[in-house]
């Protein structure tokens, strides 16, 4: 199904995964917290079957790619670097770029700072912010009706405080049991959710994630993980630990930094596909305003509703892989190197 690489530099190693034929066009997919590479092991198949070359690092601090001991090198500035190496390595000049969580900021400045390497772009839940993504980017835009200010004033990024005020107990409750951790993690959305307060609005008020505890032993959801995600999740964060994942969320400061040095470039002019999870707490998109900052900035938006929760790409593969195909057979049909799918007809993962 896909192959495993690694790409070396004295400044970095990126351990990736590829599916494709090599002279393919490359479309990269970026994880976010806490995943790996094997995400994407839904879309990596099938666009490489499609005759592009499918690419997922597993992002630093993570699986295979380099651990660094400092806060600081989980900038996204760093994490820009590394993308455009890997760019580099694999001989192209542009990219199809999708991402999910915390890969959404990395390539949403990588398309600020580096236009030129850009052929399309592709957002699961996490919409663009010109300034970045951070507590005080992303607050702002909250839906008050839900989170009312004095209740809570973070809304549901509460979660990213924790992480600065609390960092050793944060770390420590993950690490108490990686696998359990896993498995309370990765759970699939519900329309029951909709309209209700997510718990990560109030994990500081609730002494951590799982209530100062570590996390419960419940049963992995298979809408969303398989026994081998768990396996592999568990695995690598049990050998490198929650800590440098936890230090993406510590640089909010020189993320915007960074951002605003692009400032002149904050208007996105290729093609971009947005997907709203539907039952998304985490990042909601529906009812707040935090998806208008995006509808201003991208000159060529489409955007699309996917019945999920946050894990999109693992929860839901087949229309998150249709609508990835019909938006580059719309909007970059010159990178195909197969026939595109009907229209209306699905790509499903493996």
């Amino acid at each position: 199904m896909f192959d495993e690489h690694v790409f070396e530099t004295p400044r970095h190693t990126t351990r990736y995964l590829a599916a494709g034929p090599e002279d393919g066009a490359p479309i990269l997919f970026l994880h976010g917290w806490p995943e790996l590479a094997l995400s994407w092991r839904g879309q990596l198949p099938v666009f490489g079957g499609l005759g592009f070359r499918a690419i997922a690092p597993d992002m630093r601090g993570y699986g295979g790619s380099t651990v660094h001991a400092a806060r600081e090198a989980y900038a996204v500035e760093e994490a820009v670097t590394d993308m455009i190496a890997l760019l580099d390595h694999l001989g192209a000049e542009r990219a199809v770029w999708v991402a999910h969580d915390w890969g959404t900021p990395v390539m949403w400045a990588l398309a600020q700072h580096h236009p030129d390497r850009v052929h399309a772009l592709a957002a699961l839940c996490v919409p663009y912010l010109p300034e970045g993504l951070s507590v005080e980017t992303a607050a702002p835009l909250a839906d008050r009706d839900l989170y009312p200010e004095d209740r809570w004033p973070a809304a549901q990024w509460d979660y990213q405080l924790h992480y600065r005020e609390n960092l050793d107990a944060a770390v420590a409750a993950f690490e108490a049991d990686p696998a359990a951790s896993v498995r309370a993690l990765f759970r699939a959305g519900t329309p029951k959710s909709v309209g209700q307060p997510s718990m990560l609005a109030s994990v500081r008020a609730r002494g951590g994630w799982f209530d100062g505890a570590s996390a419960p032993d419940v049963p992995r959801d298979p809408r969303v993980l398989s026994a081998e995600g768990e396996r592999a999740y568990a695995e690598a964060l049990g050998r490198n630990g929650f800590r440098a994942p936890a230090f993406w969320y510590l640089n909010a400061e020189a993320n915007r930094a960074y951002a605003e040095r692009a400032r002149d470039a904050w208007r996105l002019r290729a093609p971009v596909l947005f997907l709203h999870g539907a039952y998304d707490g985490i990042c909601e998109t529906l009812t707040s305003r935090l998806a208008e900052p995006m509808r201003t900035w991208c000159e060529d938006l489409s955007e699309t509703v996917v019945p999920s929760g946050h894990w999109m790409a693992q929860e839901r593969p087949v229309e998150v892989n249709a609508a990835l195909a019909r938006f580059l057979a719309a909007k970059r049909p010159e990178l195909w190197r197969v026939a595109p799918p009907p229209a209306g007809q699905g790509v499903r993962g493996g």
